[in-house]
């Protein structure tokens, strides 16, 4: 394989775009001493509530820990349902058994690669407590459908955010397909993603549209005691130091995470609508190329990838062919969730999700990639699908 010229991703240009206030955050923190819980910690929780449009932001260690924790601050235990998608990272699914419950897979929407409302109608129980959506790559799930479903059965939302964080609901995308009131759905326009459901958890990974330096997460809710029991939950089940009330966990966010993220917040806006522009010129250029199906430029979408379907089997030798002429390529993901291992032979195969996991590609998206470089990819994309289908 050829050295990648073109990655999936390179944050070196937005590094250097703030690098001078990054040194400057990281110094303060060094400089004060406080590294754990500092004030940084705090000023970055408010920041994300006053833009997330919540009354609570709890930073914690991970976005996995944000699940984990935003599910057994709902009340999720032993012998519950949740209901999710298959085609996810496990992080999802791993919380839920993790905290001894039992994940519900229901099919995804092809266009949008989020859970199908529909599909999560028929796989509610009378042990279903609560539904767990993913906006997958980005792009918000069918919110106004999943909440009217949730209110006529009595169900908790917790939106997994990991890769979403400024997306916007506005009910125009293809898993949103107007079956919902238009009540529900003029009441959800406009707001972000995390601020629907009872709860959402976001995931501050370095290659996430926000990202930190190293691990990070966060919580965001309007429910006062939710949010007590998560703040409890992150230092050890204590909400006095050392008069612990139930066992919790060691998942507070870095001071100096926090102050990096309090750094990239205010330009989180410009890096989306950045990422925006790149996905609708990759959409341009690969509006004539035969043998894959491109993403949906849904309102809100803040494409954590640019994710196209290879069809027909040719995923692996279009993947292999881009690295062998310098671009990244990378599948999210290769195996659902229900699929893998630790899971085996307890879940049926879902057909949506089973074929979406031998054609999805993600190709190179950043907000300052070049549109030389986009034109690359593309090029060598076309020429090498143009060689199979004649073959």
């Amino acid at each position: 394989m050829s050295e990648i010229k073109i990655p999936v991703l390179d944050l070196s240009r937005q590094y250097q775009s703030i690098k001078a206030e990054i040194q400057a955050a990281i110094n303060r923190v060094l400089e004060s001493g406080q590294f754990i819980m500092g004030p940084d910690v705090k000023l970055f929780e408010q920041e994300v509530a006053q833009y997330v449009g919540v009354k609570h932001a709890i930073g914690v260690n991970s976005g996995t820990d944000a699940l984990v924790i935003g599910l057994r601050a709902l009340g999720i235990g032993k012998g519950d349902e949740v209901i999710t998608t298959p085609f996810s990272f496990f992080a999802t699914a791993e919380s839920i058994s993790n905290v001894r419950a039992k994940p519900v897979f229901a099919d995804i929407n092809p266009r949008s690669f989020n859970i199908d409302p529909k599909e999560i109608k028929a796989k509610i129980t009378p042990r279903t407590k609560a539904i767990m959506p993913v906006h997958l790559y980005g792009q918000p799930a069918a919110m106004g459908q999943i909440m009217e479903i949730a209110q006529e059965h009595g169900l908790k939302v917790i939106e997994d955010c990991a890769q979403s964080f400024g997306a916007k609901y506005w009910g125009t995308c293809s898993s949103c397909d107007g079956h919902c009131q238009q009540s529900t759905r003029e009441s959800l326009r406009g707001k972000f993603t995390g601020a629907i459901g009872e709860l959402g958890a976001y995931s501050f990974f370095p290659s996430k549209n926000l990202g930190a330096y190293g691990d990070g997460g966060m919580i965001v809710t309007n429910d006062d005691h939710v949010a007590e029991v998560a703040r409890m939950l992150r230092v050890h089940g204590a909400k006095k130091k050392y008069h612990n009330e139930v066992l919790g966990y060691n998942s507070r966010l870095d001071t100096l995470q926090a102050a990096i993220l309090r750094v990239k917040l205010p330009y989180l806006e410009q890096w989306n609508e950045g990422r925006r522009k790149v996905a609708k010129t990759y959409n341009e250029l690969l509006a004539d190329v035969a043998g894959i199906i491109t993403p949906e430029f849904a309102d809100g979408h803040v494409f954590h990838q640019y994710t196209i379907r290879v069809v027909d089997g040719k995923r692996e030798k279009v993947k292999g062919y881009l690295g062998e002429q310098g671009i990244g390529s990378m599948i999210y993901y290769p195996v659902a969730q229900d699929q893998l291992p630790v899971y085996q032979g307890q879940y049926p195969k879902i057909p949506v999700s089973d074929l979406l996991v031998t054609e999805v590609l993600s190709l190179p998206i950043w907000a300052e990639i070049s549109y030389a470089n986009q034109v690359k990819v593309v090029k060598v994309l076309k020429e090498f699908l143009g060689k199979l289908i004649s073959q």
